[in-house]
């Protein structure tokens, strides 16, 4: 079948794809506001996951070709295998959002509480709390999904899936290799690195509909040129042509400013902080389940409709969020977070006996390279031409950071500081 996409025009899925897609647990995305809180700044921004996610496939079977545009396996039908693992990957990266997207992952229980097998290995005393990648691994592993994905795609092991959304997940490397390369770090760039498809496609599906232009990139160039470079360790990592060093610039400062304009848009932060202070309440009854079977239930209608209840039972923060009675913004500066001390307004506010909310929001050029760290956060991206063997000749590689100098320009962390208080004040 076809899906019609605002953003890519027709997306096509295979039949084990639409079988996973009709799942609850992905059809439930239908009701997960992409950008949260966002659609009170920018009305139009009331997309949600399960298109960003069927995008995402769409964009990951476009990076994979082009990767390995000059490239043959040895193994028979691996190539496939890898494209679907890929296009399963990129499918349900998403898969374990609670409502409002980000806006409520402070309210999950902690990562023991979900038993997630694949995770016991990894992380022994599970003590800290759960985020939404933690749920997309438990039901891309270990649900209803996961016997759903074993009919339909019986060569392609759920674990294979589920490494390529978490990095660090162990999983047996024999998949992942072919004619003694490791090709696990390539395919899971494609899902989540500095230029991965994820944001490849929230970027520009998110400044289409919330009417903006700061997420737009050079996009089909970035494409056609991506490539891959095999370490001396034998593992295959993402790389770029050289030719498209500067829209990989555009593309991260596509991404800072999407932050910093929309992302962080004073309306929508001081909804996610009223959210917050509702549930810190003592009086809140609101839970998100461990169990995955009880999460299928766990969307923006149901917290919504939750709120309703507990606004009329005279809750005063779900009031607020309910009849959109939101603190006003009173004070705001922008800096680097040296420099930004909200504490004597804070403190003078508060002698005066006003009701306030503070908020800080930071700004990062990348969450994956950090400049002058000597560990990285991310597997290695680097810049080699698409097909050296044309020219005869060994390809002139280098780290992706050592490319660009906009690291080393945008080192330093941006942030908003914001005061708020009670209209009725």
């Amino acid at each position: 079948m076809e899906v019609r996409d605002p953003l890519h025009g027709s997306i096509e899925i295979n039949e084990g794809e639409l079988r996973v897609i009709d799942t609850r647990y992905f059809q439930r995305l239908r009701f997960i506001k992409q950008m949260g809180f966002s659609d009170v700044a920018f009305p139009g921004a009331t997309h949600t996951r399960y298109l960003h996610s069927i995008g995402a496939m769409l964009l990951a079977e476009r990076a994979f070709d082009a990767i390995f545009r000059h490239h043959r396996f040895c193994r028979p039908g691996l190539e496939q295998q890898f494209r679907q693992v890929v296009r399963l990957a990129a499918l349900l990266h998403d898969i374990g959002h609670a409502p409002l997207s980000h806006c409520t992952e402070f309210a999950m229980p902690s990562v023991r509480e979900l038993q997630i097998p694949c995770l016991t290995e990894l992380e022994p005393s599970l003590s800290r709390r759960a985020t939404h990648e933690d749920y997309t691994i438990k039901i891309i592993t270990d649900s209803e999904l996961t016997q759903v994905m074993h009919r339909h795609f019986p060569d392609i092991d759920p674990l294979c899936v589920a490494a390529l959304v978490d990095h660090a997940l162990p999983v047996a490397d024999d998949f992942f290799i072919d004619d003694g390369i490791h090709y696990r770090t390539v395919l899971a760039q494609i899902i989540s690195s500095e230029l991965d498809v994820d944001r490849m496609d929230y970027l520009r599906r998110d400044s289409y509909y919330a009417g903006v232009s700061y997420g737009n990139y050079d996009f089909n160039w970035i494409f056609s040129n991506l490539t891959y470079h095999v370490t001396d360790s034998s593992c295959a990592h993402l790389a770029l042509d050289p030719r498209a060093i500067y829209a990989f610039n555009d593309f991260l400062i596509a991404r800072y400013h999407m932050f910093l304009m929309v992302y962080f848009h004073h309306k929508s932060v001081v909804y996610e902080e009223m959210l917050k202070q509702y549930f810190q309440s003592p009086d809140a009854t609101y839970v998100i389940p461990a169990d995955v079977g009880a999460y299928i239930d766990v969307d923006d209608y149901q917290l919504f409709n939750h709120l309703r209840q507990e606004a009329k039972a005279g809750q005063p923060w779900a009031h607020r969020l309910i009849a959109r009675d939101a603190y006003r913004l009173l004070h705001e500066k922008h800096g680097r977070p040296q420099d930004i001390d909200l504490t004597p307004y804070v403190d003078a506010l508060r002698e005066a006996g006003l009701s306030l909310i503070a908020t800080s929001s930071t700004g990062d050029l990348s969450k994956y390279t950090k400049p002058g760290e000597k560990r990285r956060r991310g597997a290695a991206i680097y810049v080699q031409e698409k097909n050296p063997e044309a020219f005869q000749r060994r390809p002139q590689v280098q780290l992706l950071e050592d490319c660009t100098d906009l690291f080393v320009k945008y080192e330093a962390q941006r942030q908003i500081g914001r005061i708020y208080v009670s209209r009725d004040q």
